[in-house]
C-alpha cells in the first residue's frame, strides 16, 4: 500500500468513527429494522447505515442515519445492489411473450415427417 492509500484509509477510518460516535449519543442503541437491543461488548454489532448509501452525507443532526445490526445492515445492502440490478433489466409487461431467439424445436416437424 502507498502514501496515498494509507492516507486515505485512515481518513476513512477517522471518519466512520467520528459519525458513528455521534450516532451512538443521538440515537438508542436498538436496530431500526428487527428491534433488537445492544449494549457492553454487542454495541459493537450496531452499526451505522446511511439511508441515502452517500457514506459522505454526515449531517449533524444524523438524518442520514440509522443505527442497524449487522444482519439487518448486510440485509439492507443486498436488497439496495437488488433493486441497481432490477432497475438496470428493463421491465418486461405481463401481456409480452419473452424474447428468446433460439427455437430448439423449429426443424421438429420436419425431422417427425421424415422418420414417417
Amino acid at each position: 500500500m502507498d502514501k496515498t492509500d494509507q492516507i486515505i484509509a485512515e481518513t476513512r477510518r477517522n471518519r466512520e468513527k467520528t459519525y458513528r460516535e455521534r450516532a451512538l449519543k443521538l440515537f438508542p442503541w436498538v436496530c431500526a429494522r428487527c428491534g433488537r437491543e445492544f449494549s457492553g461488548k454487542r454495541l459493537r454489532e450496531l452499526t451505522v447505515h446511511h439511508k441515502d448509501h452517500d457514506h459522505d452525507n454526515n449531517p449533524p443532526d444524523g438524518s442520514n442515519w440509522e443505527l442497524l445490526c449487522l444482519f439487518c445492515h448486510d440485509n439492507e445492502h443486498s436488497r439496495y445492489a437488488d433493486a441497481e440490478w432490477s432497475a438496470a433489466t428493463p421491465a418486461r409487461r405481463d401481456n409480452e411473450p419473452p424474447s428468446t431467439t433460439h427455437q430448439p424445436f423449429a426443424a421438429l416437424g420436419d425431422l417427425l415427417k421424415g422418420n414417417r
